[in-house]
Order: C-alpha cells, then structure tokens, then sequence
C-alpha cells in the first residue's frame, strides 16, 4: 500500500508540465485504483480476523500444540466424541475446496458442501444469527491464512445419535434459521451486544440449559448449566452467580476483556475463551456486549434458605477444614477471606464460592486456578492444584468451610462430590 501511494506520487511530480499529461492523470488514476483496492483488501482480512477471533474458531479447531485451525479437538458429550475438522483452506483435507456459498450455508443452514447435516456440536444454531456480510468475511480471513494438510478421525458417536437423518427431525423441533433481528425499541448499542452476544459469541451454547436431546432450552435461556467437561457455567441472569444487574458496565467490560476484577476471576474454560477471544474485542464491541448482559432480565431467585443451628457433627467437620484453609489457603486468601486486591480473589462474598452448584471452586482446588493471560495482565497470578496433597475428604472439608465462612453460606460438600471431579481434566 505504502509503495503504491509512492509511486503514484512520484509519477505525479515526474509528468508535471510535460506534454504527456494526460497519460500521467491515466496512469495515476489507474494507481490510486489499485492502492485504494490493495487497501480494501487489507481492511476486509482484518476485519475477517477480527470476526474470527469473536466467535473463537480457533478455540475449537485447534488441539492443544496443534497447527491452528487444522482441527483435531476431541469434544466429549453425552452423545459421543466429536472431532472438530480442519478448516484451513487445504483443498483435500480442509475448506480449499469450499466456495463462499458453502461457507456461508454452514454458518447459517448448519449444512456441509456436499449437502449432509452437520451436527449441532458446531453451533450453528447460534451462527446462523450471523450476517451474510460477516461470514463472508470470515470466509476471506480463512482463505488467507496457512494451508494445512491434516486429516481427522471421525466422530465417535453413540447409536442411534450416529443415524444422521435423525438430525431433520432434531432440526425441525429445535432449529430456528434466521439473522438476527435488531429489536427496534433497543438502542444501537444495545442491539450490537445482543447480536455478539446470541450470534457470533455464542454464549448460550455455554450458559443456557440442554434437553436431553442436546438441544438448548429458550425458555431457560442463559441460566446456566453444567457442561459435559464438569464445568458449571453459571447462570448469566442470576445475581447469586453470574448475572450482572448490579455490575457497573466498566466492571463488565473489564471481566469480559482482562478476566479479572476486584470482584470476579475467570477460570477454566472461561478463562481460556477470555483470553482466544473476548480480550480481542474493540472497546466498543466489549461496552456493547456489558450493556446487552446487564440488561437481561433476572430470573426468579432461588427461595432463601434458613440454615438452623449446625449440630455439633457439622461444626466438627467445618473445623477440620479450617485447619486445612489455615495450612493451605490463608498465606494468600488472608484469615478473613479477603484476598489481596489485583492478585488472589477475595473467598468472602464470592459468587463462585457460593453457587447452589459447587463443582467449579472443586475442580479449581483439585486443578488450580489460572486466570487468563491477556494485554492487560500479561503476568496473572495462578494457584496450584492440590490433588496430589490432599485427600477427596479434606477437599470436601475445606471447600465446605470455605462455602461457609465469613458470611458465606452454601451447602456441604462431600468426598463423592469431590470424586466426580477429580476424573475431569478439562
């Protein structure tokens, strides 16, 4: 772009005042044709790549140490293992073949190529609110970056799940085809977060219950679910666990683009999004998604709990994990819970502590937790797993104590909790 801008200029000062000026001004226009093409060009694969980094493609058809995009990632459902494929635009084992048209009919028909169904482990159910435009230039981004040759293993998928016409009668219950429709009593701003939100983000393939057809429930939408990795994902429309109604959206945008607040951390397979993905987002894209998460309407809260007096076996047990949080926890999370500010979250008050549904402060004491590497924090502070130094009992004891410490109340944990965890590695 910069040597077509200066050859056009040289050009210019060359032909002046001679008897060829005509030729020049063709010749220039000709030029500054091509640079302002060779530019467009330029933007539009940005652009692509901007798109592509939103939805996090590269999340799932990457394995881990893997070529990125050439697929290979194993998802494990109730259903079976899917192998996401290799979509670099390899023309025998990736999309090298494929056509605008083909692209285009995936992301909003859910169909392949050569016509079959593609199964909704891609989700295409939240894709096809995208626009043509944006998949168009996705599709650009795709064609532009390294072929990879790499052929994957089917899907390994449980009978008669594998008997793929059953997927017209899936399709035709739970798959509603459309762009999104911008709510027109909604400001711009506000549309754009939705329009992330349930179309390229596709957050509710995360956040919003399934039936046990795999198909997300509209009428739970984004209040949570647990994942088949045995991750929660909180409840997007409930203050006690991930909703936002009383979050500033500075607050939002923050989580949503650094993973870390005074207040919150992102962790697990959030936390890995937080950093493929949403820490890409332009500051006006992050602002647009806070203001749509905040203004979801709150689900009905659960009825309050009235805790009697603990017997005396609970206070036994409780006192066991206090102990262990003395040893293990309280150099960093402070005797009171209360963290250090920018660096260990603070326990007390902690949503993700407290959820009805405690199998991700679990996995983070059996796993560790890591909050994302992002711009922002480049060097975050991470804490060890401690699977191999404490047994299923003291993890249920200590997370106990911890869910009911400081003014937190949540119920027990048991070792069996614990032991349906401690099997999940991702």
């Amino acid at each position: 772009m910069k040597t077509a801008l200066m050859l056009v200029a040289t050009i210019k000062r060359v032909f002046s005042g001679t008897g060829y000026g005509l030729i020049a001004l063709l010749m220039v226009g000709v030029m500054e044709i091509h640079a302002a093409t060779e530019s467009t060009a330029v933007q539009q694969l940005a652009r692509g790549e901007y798109l592509a980094r939103v939805g996090n493609c590269l999340g799932c058809h990457t394995t881990k140490g893997g070529q990125p995009f050439a697929g290979g990632l194993r998802l494990t459902t109730s259903f079976g293992t899917f192998v996401t494929p290799n979509i670099t635009p390899d023309d025998e084992t990736g999309i090298g073949r494929w056509s605008q048209e083909d692209f285009w009919r995936a992301m909003h028909e859910g169909k392949s190529r050569d016509g079959r169904l593609l199964y909704p482990a891609f989700p295409y159910t939240d894709y096809t609110k995208v626009t043509r435009e944006d998949a168009d230039l996705i599709f650009a981004y795709l064609r532009s970056i390294p072929a990879v040759s790499q052929s994957n293993p089917p899907h390994e998928i449980r009978f008669p799940y594998n008997y793929r016409p059953l997927l017209y009668v899936w399709r035709a219950l739970f798959f509603k085809q459309g762009i999104y429709e911008p709510d027109s009593t909604k400001s711009e701003e506000w549309n754009r977060g939705a329009y992330l939100v349930q179309g390229l983000g596709h957050c509710n393939a995360c956040h919003t219950a399934r039936n046990v057809l795999g198909a997300s429930q509209d009428e739970h939408a984004s209040e949570g679910q647990i994942m088949d990795s045995n991750w929660y994902a909180p409840s997007l429309t409930t203050r006690q666990e991930a909703g936002s109604m009383d979050w500033s959206i500075e607050e939002i945008v923050e989580l949503l683009t650094v993973g870390v607040t005074q207040r919150a951390m992102m962790s697990g397979p959030m936390g890995t999004v937080v950093r493929q993905s949403l820490q890409y987002l332009t500051p006006e894209d992050a602002r647009a998604m806070a203001v749509y998460l905040k203004s979801l309407p709150e689900s009905d809260a659960p009825p309050e709990v009235r805790y009697p007096e603990m017997p005396e076996g609970v206070r036994k047990y409780l006192a066991q994990g206090e102990k262990l949080y003395e040893k293990h926890c309280q150099d960093c999370h402070g005797a009171s819970g209360q963290g250090a500010p920018g660096i260990y979250p603070a326990l007390a008050g902690n949503r993700s502590v407290t959820m009805a549904i405690p199998t991700n402060v679990i996995r983070i004491v059996l796993n560790g937790g890591y909050p994302p590497t992002t711009a922002a924090n480049p060097q975050p502070y991470g804490m060890p797993p401690f699977q191999q130094i404490i047994r299923d009992e003291e993890v249920a004891q200590l997370v106990s104590f911890i869910r009911n410490a400081w003014g937190n109340r949540g119920s027990l944990v048991t070792p069996v909790d614990v032991g349906q965890s401690r099997g999940s590695r991702h």
